[in-house]
């Protein structure tokens, strides 16, 4: 694994307002060597197959209801939320400048990991209307409009 990488991503993640900590990650987590736990995500630096990872679970703590987030434990499985946790992670790792291989890599997303990353990379988004919805990035037409920032750009880092 790769250390100076993993400590970037947690820096940027907990610039953002989210804990991230080391500790015990169950042997039958979802993520290997990774879980959320009270709103923040926890990992256990031997076992993280991943560091992008931290980015993608980061995402769904990120556009979690606030009012449910510091007691969250388990990531919802709402397909439009998945979809505004992706859109998330790609302006994240947009931010601070990463490949976006290091998240979507091809053991996760259902082997499409290269796939979403390409499209995203042409411009071809999905999950921003969830964002939009929930205040934290806008889309080409209303940036035009209002003068906002467009979407890899966000508004704010959490809903």
């Amino acid at each position: 694994m790769n250390d100076s990488l993993t400590q970037r991503l947690i820096g940027f993640i907990e610039s953002i307002g989210i804990a991230v900590r080391i500790g015990p990650v169950a042997e039958d987590s979802f993520m290997p060597g990774l879980t959320v736990r009270d709103g923040g995500i926890v990992y256990d630096p031997d076992r993280l197959a991943y560091p992008g990872d931290l980015l993608h679970e980061a995402g769904h703590i990120a556009v979690t209801d606030p009012a449910t987030r510091p007691t969250l434990e388990q990531v919802s499985s709402d397909p439009a939320e998945e979809m505004a946790a992706i859109a998330w992670s790609y302006a994240a790792l947009r931010a601070i400048d990463i490949d976006p291989a290091i998240v979507f890599h091809d053991d996760g997303y259902r082997g499409g990991g290269s796939s979403i990353a390409e499209n995203f990379g042409n411009g071809q988004y999905f999950g921003v209307p969830m964002l939009e919805w929930f205040g934290m990035a806008a889309n080409a037409q209303v940036a035009a409009s209002t003068g906002a920032a467009r979407f890899p750009q966000m508004r704010r880092w959490l809903r």
